[in-house]
């Protein structure tokens, strides 16, 4: 009888140490790994967060970030189990750090839907469609000169987003954009120096403005995004800068932005020749610069 006793003790322990060990262990979770290449280093303002979408809403799975060698800090993700088997899609976005918003920021940049599959390729559909992304560009410098006069022979120095003519038209065909911005570069020996950012194709770009210290103060300048090299040379840079033969390429940006290099999204690219305006030049799609990879769960 006493043996028994002492048994039914052990077995009630046992059975009590197993039930604190299941309540140790929680909620169960499932790994999510994630596969991408192509993302850059935000700097310590910012992090990357992945998020799951269930039923609509938004669930983070976690924030990383990414080294100057393209290194994410975290691949693998303790995600509850429930919620990542009723995961339809998987969303990466750009986030401040620290952040105070438990919701997800306006800058989305990769998605993966699962459908019927545990694994799923990376796009990048939260900024937009870029595949009939298109568009031409001319060298001109049209605030050096009054309304009304002459050329004044020096259209080298200038890059302007459209099509020359009286006046010049847009051209270009991007998506629209929410929570990023374009922005133009001309690539040079001491590296891309921007024309400003932008959002609409046939206005001026935020360069422009008294204040702005860029060329575009010297006369209104066309509807366009673009920037004659003239003024507020950045070190290392001797305005007025010749633009022939040299790469320009039109970025997309975080807004706000978190460096003032251009971010990995370059989707259009082109070389200028030896002519200025009326001759333009037209941009290629540039889709290798896009994050790539996948997403399982």
């Amino acid at each position: 009888m006493f043996k028994k006793a002492i048994i039914g003790i052990l077995a009630f322990g046992f059975m009590a140490i197993s039930c604190n060990n299941d309540d140790d262990a929680g909620v169960p979770t499932s790994n999510l790994e994630l596969n991408l290449s192509g993302l850059e280093n935000l700097g310590s303002d910012f992090l990357y967060e992945g998020w799951v979408i269930v039923d609509g809403s938004p669930v983070s799975t976690g924030t990383f970030s990414v080294n100057d060698e393209g290194v994410l800090s975290s691949t693998t993700f303790n995600v509850n189990a429930a919620t990542l088997t009723a995961a339809t899609s998987f969303v990466l976005s750009i986030e401040p750090n620290p952040d105070s918003d438990p919701d997800p920021a306006p800058t989305k940049l990769l998605k993966a839907d699962f459908g019927t599959s545990n694994t799923a390729t990376v796009t990048i559909d939260p900024v937009g469609d870029f595949s009939n992304a298109e568009g031409e560009f001319f060298l001109r410098t049209p605030t050096d000169e009054a309304m009304g006069t002459e050329n004044n022979m020096n259209d080298q120095y200038g890059v302007w987003f459209g099509n020359p003519g009286t006046p010049p038209t847009a051209s270009l065909i991007l998506p629209a954009l929410t929570g990023w911005k374009y922005e133009g570069w001309v690539v040079t020996d001491n590296g891309p120096i921007s024309t400003g950012t932008f959002i609409a194709f046939d206005a001026q770009d935020d360069n422009a403005g008294a204040d702005s210290g860029f060329s575009e103060t010297a006369s209104l300048g066309p509807q366009l995004p673009g920037e004659d090299f003239f003024r507020n040379a950045p070190e290392g840079v001797t305005f007025p800068l010749d633009v022939r033969n040299k790469t320009v390429v039109i970025s997309v940006e975080p807004y706000p932005d978190n460096s003032p290099a251009p971010f990995a999204l370059k989707p259009l690219v082109a070389t200028a020749g030896m002519d200025t305006a009326p001759t333009s030049y037209r941009f290629g799609l540039n889709s290798a610069s896009f994050p790539t990879g996948s997403v399982t769960r």
